[in-house]
């Protein structure tokens, strides 16, 4: 390297450095990849002080090797060596100091709302520190809020769950009570009217025989396990079948049933849960209605090609707020909406004219199970089902698919 004295560098004294430089960077990198892997599950302080000294350390080894080769005089050499090693333990140690303070306190603050987590708090937005950690500092924030929503959703799934529970052994103890009282009177020849109480009990077996109908097909509804028969049916066919089902309950207390624009519909549907939908929302109609007044079933097609099922009566309906309750399983409403004349509440065993020697069963189940039952039926068939406050009264609608695979409906 004779060349580099009077200032011309060769094409040969190039490639040395080049050469002597790329060895040295080689050789140090190689040594901090091994401390690196040494200390592999230590902090991220030290893989990041790890990495800027094997930085320096290259640049380092490549002046002095460089250096070295010239043949400077010992002098410059020690000289130059001197400001290399100061300047490099400084450097690093500001580095040092400067990148374990910031890591720290970013890592800390992702500790802190782990934990936070953890415990089931919601974290607030912070800075975190670095970009890297303030991204994921802000998806923690998502992920507690969320969590947060979910156990919210689960409480009060459960308390409705409990809720439930207690609604529906309510409502299967209080016929059962009746039926115990009436045999006993039955078999200690005490009952005034044998055949009225003889009646009397095969109605309240029948009311409880409909519930436990009922419980098994909300669980298959709920399970997903139904399947479904569709075929063409006539939707007047549906309602007529429906209203011969509560016809009973609806005379009892005056109430007509009327229909405007059911003729002349066919859609693809399994008849049976179709029927059992669309009585379910007659007999809550029945039950809610002004005595003497007037329940309008009504149809009509959307553009979309979907079928628009609407029962109206005119009762006062549920608050405004409840509206997004009303077809969750055991929800009810405020005693004057939940308990019929027929029944109990939401037409389940009571003491009404169903619970006499010589009356007839409720007009429903009770337990708050006759809507949840619509809601399963109706989404199955891949539809929706709404509620909402008309000038006339209360409405409830339910908007079906016509064609013969509904998108999303299961088979």
């Amino acid at each position: 390297m004779t060349g580099m004295f009077d200032g011309m560098l060769g094409p040969a004294d190039v490639g040395l450095i080049v050469l002597t430089t790329a060895v040295c960077t080689a050789v140090v990198t190689a040594l901090a990849l091994l401390v690196l892997r040494w200390n592999r599950r230590g902090p991220v302080a030290s893989q990041l002080a790890v990495v800027v000294a094997a930085a320096v350390a290259s640049i380092v080894a490549s002046v002095v090797a460089v250096m070295v080769e010239m043949f400077i005089s010992t002098h410059d050499l020690v000289v130059l060596s001197t400001v290399i090693v100061v300047s490099t333990v400084l450097s690093l140690a500001a580095a040092w100091f400067t990148t374990t303070r910031a890591v720290r306190r970013s890592v800390g603050t992702l500790t802190r709302s782990a934990q936070r987590i953890a415990d089931g708090g919601v974290v607030a937005p912070a800075a975190a520190g670095w970009k890297e950690f303030d991204d994921l500092h802000a998806r923690l924030v998502e992920t507690s809020e969320r969590l947060a929503a979910a156990r919210a959703e689960i409480d009060k799934l459960d308390a409705a769950r409990r809720q439930f529970f207690a609604w529906i052994s309510h409502d299967l103890r209080t016929p059962l009570a009746g039926i115990r009282a009436m045999t006993e009177a039955l078999d200690d020849d005490v009952a005034p009217d044998r055949d009225a109480y003889v009646r009397t009990v095969r109605a309240k077996v029948d009311t409880v025989t409909a519930m436990v109908d009922d419980l098994f097909e909300l669980s298959t509804l709920q399970s997903g396990t139904l399947r479904l028969q569709r075929e063409l049916v006539v939707l007047l066919d549906l309602v007529s079948d429906a209203v011969v089902d509560v016809q009973a309950a609806a005379a009892r207390r005056g109430v007509r049933i009327v229909q405007s624009g059911v003729e002349g519909h066919l859609l693809w549907a399994d008849p049976r849960e179709l029927t059992r939908a669309i009585g379910n929302l007659l007999a809550n109609a029945v039950r809610h209605a002004p005595a003497g007044s007037e329940i309008l079933v009504s149809a009509h097609t959307r553009d979309d090609d979907h079928l628009v099922v609407s029962v109206l009566d005119h009762g006062s309906g549920v608050d405004a707020a409840d509206l997004g309750h009303l077809f969750d399983v055991g929800w009810r409403a405020s005693q004057a909406r939940s308990t019929g004349p027929d029944g109990g509440p939401d037409g389940g065993p009571g003491d009404g004219p169903g619970d006499g020697p010589g009356g007839g069963p409720g007009t429903g189940h009770g337990a708050g199970l006759g809507l949840a039952i619509v809601r399963g039926i109706v989404e199955a068939h891949g539809g929706q089902v709404t509620a909402a406050h008309v000038p006339d009264g209360f409405e409830l609608a339910v908007t079906l698919p016509r064609g013969e695979t509904p998108a999303g409906a299961r088979p």
